[in-house]
């Protein structure tokens, strides 16, 4: 059996009343004509009322209801009566239904004034309610931790082993490449300065010093914040616009100890051993630059064990577990709290990244201030 094509005409252009004549057969696969095309033929015709008559329809589907609420939708914008008549049984009453709820369009943002962003009033409420949602997310987290260390969560081991497969081996290739630059880049800024006092050698430590407590740990977490934060936001912003979540929160499982706790123990493990590849890698850069000085390899290894400690190798563990949490609550939370679209979606990844990095900047600067009247 043949289809014919889908087709319409306007029959009797005049102020008062139009009729659109629909012939063919209005299923997928058949295309029918632009319905800007149409919209034209319409405007030029203005008439006070529209009626679609399907007299001469054969089969349909939901094309003929998708041009259907088009036609009823456009007349809506432009005052124009729509009608139906001689339509398939049935259609009449899928238009209806459609059509039983008026289209929403949601308030217009109200533009801000620019000088209104910098008013300290509303930073700080800014500031202030994001602190609370992040301390909120936390105590739910902390209440998920404590039920699966008494064995209740609803917390898979598959999950766990998954997203420490996604942030640890998967990451070695952009945390080799930053921790040897950056390792590299330390030797430099060193042996500019102690080339004038020729002590080329304390280059060495430098750059043990400078990696194991400060540049390797905070490297590495600005790249997990944008790698791994950016990934743990995009997943559960994507399961909130498919409603995944409200489905498992349906179930009478909890989101966050089915999502949340997996990838933030998965992070928590990786970030430590990551720290270490990091530190190695960054003494390797550091290396390489006094090899160009003139020191020898066994100068600069030697010099290297005198300047290592266990203290300079606690503070960076220490840090990579605070970072850890904090990139893991930055990433998770925004992706929870994501909207339903997909420019969302990427919105919460955005939040995710800008947030972990500030997160991970106060943490750095609050714990060397403490490990400094600590005398550690």
């Amino acid at each position: 059996m043949s289809l014919r094509p889908p087709q319409y005409s306007l029959l009797g252009n005049n102020q008062h009343a139009t009729s659109l004549v629909l012939t063919g057969d209005w299923v997928q696969g058949q295309n029918p004509e632009n319905f800007g095309a149409f919209q034209g033929e319409l405007a030029r015709a203005h008439p006070g009322s529209l009626t679609a008559d399907g007299a001469q329809l054969g089969t349909w589907d939901s094309v003929l209801m998708a041009f259907l609420l088009q036609c009823h939708d456009y007349c809506q914008t432009q005052g124009i009566i729509f009608e139906i008549r001689n339509m398939p049984e049935g259609v009449d009453k899928l238009l209806a239904v459609a059509t039983a709820v008026e289209p929403h369009d949601p308030p217009a943002e109200k533009s801000a004034f620019w000088l209104s962003v910098l008013s300290p009033v509303k930073v700080l409420h800014t500031v202030w309610e994001d602190i609370q949602g992040s301390l909120g997310f936390i105590g739910e987290v902390s209440i998920a931790l404590a039920r699966l260390f008494r064995g209740k969560a609803n917390t898979r081991f598959t999950d766990f082993l998954k997203f420490c497969f996604q942030a640890g081996p998967d990451a070695f290739a952009i945390i080799s490449l930053t921790s040897v630059l950056v390792g590299m880049i330390l030797g430099y800024l060193g042996a500019v300065q102690l080339s004038q006092f020729g002590a080329e050698i304390y280059v060495a430590d430098l750059v043990v010093i400078g990696m194991l407590r400060e540049m390797g740990v905070l490297m590495t977490a600005v790249v997990m914040a944008g790698r791994t934060g950016a990934a743990y936001a995009a997943q559960l912003g994507t399961m909130q616009t498919n409603e995944e979540i409200d489905a498992i929160t349906t179930m009478g499982i909890s989101p966050v100890e089915f999502l949340v706790v997996p990838r933030m123990l998965a992070l928590i493990m990786i970030m430590p051993l990551l720290t270490i590849y990091a530190d190695l890698l960054g003494i390797v850069g550091g290396g390489i630059v006094a090899g160009g000085m003139g020191i020898s390899p066994v100068q600069y290894i030697t010099q290297a064990q005198a300047a290592l400690t266990f203290t300079d190798i606690f503070v960076g563990l220490l840090k990579a577990l605070v970072f850890a949490v904090l990139i893991a609550v930055a990433g998770c939370r925004a992706g929870i709290n994501s909207g339903r679209s997909s420019a969302a979606v990427g919105q919460a990844a955005t939040n995710a990244v800008v947030t972990a990095i500030v997160y991970l900047i106060v943490a750095d600067a609050a714990v060397n201030i403490v490990f400094q009247q600590l005398s550690i």
